[in-house]
């Protein structure tokens, strides 16, 4: 099977950690651990967020006096891309010495004219209590935005269009690497009048780049894998249920956050409706039982789904 799978910023970093060099690196290398089994068995594309890496980028970039104006978001991402693609690289490389990796820095096309610039919703960086999150607003001219208990940074994160990286990516699958790429949903950038790509202050949502890279890419899965189970109806409160296997319309017809889970469920909805495939979300340590439709919020066309047997197909029982 051809698989992408999409690695939550929060799972590479957790609430409350310290954003040190050391903590994220054991984490890259847990989810490793996690991934390589699909790596011996299948082709695999692996994507990653990056909203608490960039905010920490952010917040050092605001704060260097030495710059006239911090570095705009399309320049943190793509150092996102670089220092979380080179633990990604090189933790594969270790577990799987027989397989060529790759980490590729690529751009996400995006449309000029989203609306999601005129109204920033993309969480980005550490969090912070009520109070701190206003004064920082007013004096750095930032969006916040409540984020459960907490308040965060918000920015633009309009839909993406295209990798424009693509062919090359698809180049490296069939020469039998594993590929990563599209880090923290891809250097967000549009063409301008003259038809030249420039980059935009925005982020990305990495899911719907992750849905996006595996419909063009004619993959067969598309594994979403956070710090989660399951997704789960009525979430936070005492009455909430995990939804296990299920189809596009009925999770559409559930309510469920934009800032959050809301960006999964649309992601992994859209790829079963185009191309007919099989899309879940799970917890990152489970990742060869959610391929395996074992555990896991498992989306189908028709609700249905069964491990594929060995020639990569889907078993219809």
């Amino acid at each position: 099977m051809r698989v992408v799978v999409a690695l939550g910023g929060n799972a590479l970093l957790r609430r409350k950690e310290r954003p040190d060099a050391a903590v994220q690196l054991a984490n890259v290398r847990a989810a490793v651990s996690a991934l390589a089994p699909l790596a011996h068995e299948h082709e695999l594309v692996i994507t990653h967020g990056n909203g608490p890496q960039v905010g920490v980028l952010a917040l050092q970039s605001a704060a260097d006096h030495s710059l006239s104006t911090p570095y705009p978001f399309d320049v943190l991402g793509a150092e996102t891309q670089g220092m979380i693609g080179y633990w990604l690289l090189q933790s594969l490389q270790n577990a799987l010495p027989d397989r060529q990796v790759c980490a590729l820095l690529n751009q996400t096309l995006v449309s000029a004219a989203d609306p999601a610039f005129a109204d920033p919703a993309k969480f980005v960086g550490p969090v912070y209590d009520r109070t701190e999150a206003e004064r920082l607003a007013a004096e750095r001219g930032w969006s916040v935005r409540q984020d459960g208990d907490h308040w965060r940074r918000v920015v633009p994160s309009p839909r993406p269009q295209r990798v424009v990286e693509t062919r090359l990516i698809r180049l490296l699958l069939n020469s039998g690497a594993v590929a990563v790429c599209a880090g923290g949903g891809g250097v967000p950038v549009i063409r301008d009048e003259h038809g030249q790509l420039t980059g935009v202050e925005a982020v990305v949502d990495k899911d719907l780049t992750a849905a996006l890279l595996a419909e063009a890419l004619d993959a067969d899965a598309l594994l979403l894998l956070t710090d989660v189970s399951h997704v789960s109806l009525r979430y936070g409160t005492p009455d909430a249920e995990p939804v296990g296997q299920t189809t596009p319309a009925a999770l559409r017809a559930q309510q469920f956050p934009a800032g959050s889970m809301g960006p999964k469920v649309d992601a992994v909805c859209r790829f079963v409706e185009l191309t007919g495939g099989m899309a879940a979300i799970g917890a990152l340590e489970d990742a060869r039982a959610v391929l395996d439709g074992a555990t896991g919020t498992v989306v189908t066309p028709n609700g249905r789904y069964r491990a594929a047997g060995h020639d990569g197909r889907q078993d219809p029982r």
